[in-house]
């Protein structure tokens, strides 16, 4: 799709842009921007999963996640992708081009949570595109890696 470098510009220029209306917004603040991120994030994945090949009914939509839309957003593949065969997935990526600027200290692992709220609407707009409803969280342990964990929500 874009260029990966003109891709992490904007999503930096984003959460910059959100967080520099209030530099320390307190609890409520912080949600709100955290949502607007992740409503952007949505309409970008619900776009995205219109111009990608649909995925082929016997392939897992999971699957087209960590292949397709992955390598057309950040240039690369998905780590693993695990399952509870309970509607719980977990996508790891351990070099989580949105993460590694950042990741030359523990100091920033607090912010992380702002740089992966556009990629958790990203996720939950193309599945939802798949006619799949779902809600989509993310964790970092440590830097540059990240967890997603979707879980499908039963109609």
């Amino acid at each position: 799709m874009a260029d990966p470098v003109l891709f992490e510009f904007l999503h930096t220029e984003m959460v910059a842009e959100l967080w520099a209306q209030d530099p320390d917004p307190g609890p409520g603040g912080q949600k709100t921007s955290l949502l607007v991120l992740e409503g952007m994030g949505f309409r970008v994945g619900q776009a995205l999963a219109g111009l990608l090949p649909v995925p082929h009914p016997g392939l897992d939509i999971l699957k087209f996640l960590c292949k397709d839309l992955w390598v057309a957003v950040f240039h690369k593949q998905m780590d693993s992708l695990r399952t509870n065969h309970q509607g719980t997935y977990v996508l790891q990526d351990n070099n989580f081009p949105l993460l590694v600027r950042m990741a030359s200290g523990l100091q920033y692992l607090e912010e992380a949570p702002k740089f992966l709220a556009f990629t958790c609407g990203l996720l939950r707009g193309t599945l939802s595109t798949l006619g799949v409803k779902s809600l989509v969280t993310a964790s970092v342990a440590a830097l540059p890696a990240c967890k997603f964990q979707v879980v499908i929500q039963k109609p």
